[in-house]
């Protein structure tokens, strides 16, 4: 499948089966996540795979958005080390931790695994359950898996606006 077909076709999966990941497609899609580009390549984030029983049930005590998905990608980054705008004085942390969840996310679509990307979580329960350094921000999860044959693409998925309302020659 061709890079924009894989694009519009990759959705988020919000029913996943509880078929265990095999090991070395996580370890492509984290590599994948390992190859995205960051500002001044200061690569200011850190992974967590959510694997076990427990912290399983942990993330799911802190957001109903787990979808029952057998592993979780917690995509973290660390504000310090990321570059500063000396324009603007914007951090380019949550944008290079977002190029890293997205370029997994394409890479777990390839390998015919459904992701979710979820935001809605309570960022300082996070920090504090899963006992995270200082600096470490969370900003993202990553439900991961085997979609089941019921899941499909929310309706919302198609609606695009189109190229006109989207981008524009200078």
């Amino acid at each position: 499948m061709d890079f924009l077909e894989l694009s519009k076709t990759r959705y988020s999966v919000r029913s996943f089966e509880e078929k265990p990941i095999e090991e070395w497609k996580i370890e492509k899609v984290l590599e994948a996540g390992r190859a995205a580009p960051t500002a001044r390549n200061l690569q200011p984030y850190f992974i967590y795979e959510i694997k076990s029983a427990a912290a399983i049930e942990t993330i799911r005590g802190i957001t109903r958005y787990a979808f029952n998905a057998p592993e979780i990608l917690l995509v973290c980054g660390k504000p310090a080390d990321g570059w500063v705008n000396t324009f603007n004085g914007r951090n380019s942390t949550e944008m290079d931790c977002s190029i890293v969840a997205t370029h997994m996310m394409l890479q777990a679509a390839e390998l015919g695994l459904g992701t979710t990307w979820v935001c809605y979580f309570d960022t300082e329960k996070v920090k504090l359950e899963f006992d995270l350094p200082d600096g470490l921000e969370p900003y993202c999860l990553l439900p991961i898996g085997y979609a089941t044959k019921e899941s499909e693409p929310s309706s919302n998925h198609v609606k695009r606006k189109s190229k006109y309302e989207t981008a524009a020659e200078l």
